[in-house]
């Protein structure tokens, strides 16, 4: 998203699309802008990343997964693992994760957001929420889709 909306800029305004973590206050569980500081001052040092909000939280969240399925079963054998996984309730910085029995989340979370407000091609306009409106599910909506489209340029 960082290169394109780089590249794109004002283009975007209006533009639906998806994220799977933003920093709301729905979102913000115990430890994700404490985690978020530490990635972002060292991904600024290597020179990746320069925003660095939308990856660590799951990334994280999948590791506490990880670790509390191999305490609980004793095992880092993939079978065990898996089956701990398809019953087991995670309890991670970025809320409860529960999967399904193929593996899916049991609760989608990907959510749908609306771009607006954006003035140039800098990117750290996306540090905040200020151009983005999340619309969808409604446990972590912050507002209504712009429409007609138009009235998003602005």
């Amino acid at each position: 998203m960082q290169r394109h909306a780089a590249q794109l800029g004002p283009m975007l305004n209006g533009v639906i699309n998806y994220e799977y973590w933003v920093p709301i206050p729905a979102m913000i569980g115990p430890g994700v802008m404490d985690l978020i500081s530490r990635y972002q001052a060292r991904a600024r040092g290597e020179g990746v990343d320069p925003i660095g909000i939308y990856v660590p939280p799951w990334a994280y969240a999948l590791a506490q997964i990880l670790e509390q399925s191999i305490v609980a079963t004793g095992s880092i054998e993939d079978g065990k693992l898996a089956d701990y996984m398809r019953t087991a309730t995670f309890k991670t910085m970025i809320g409860e994760v529960k999967f399904g029995p193929d593996g899916e989340w049991e609760k989608g979370r990907i959510l749908m957001v609306q771009h607006h407000g954006i003035m140039s091609n800098d990117i750290m306009q996306f540090k905040d929420m200020s151009t983005m409106t999340v619309l969808d599910p409604p446990e972590y909506t912050t507002g209504s889709a712009i429409y007609p489209y138009e009235n998003a340029k602005r």
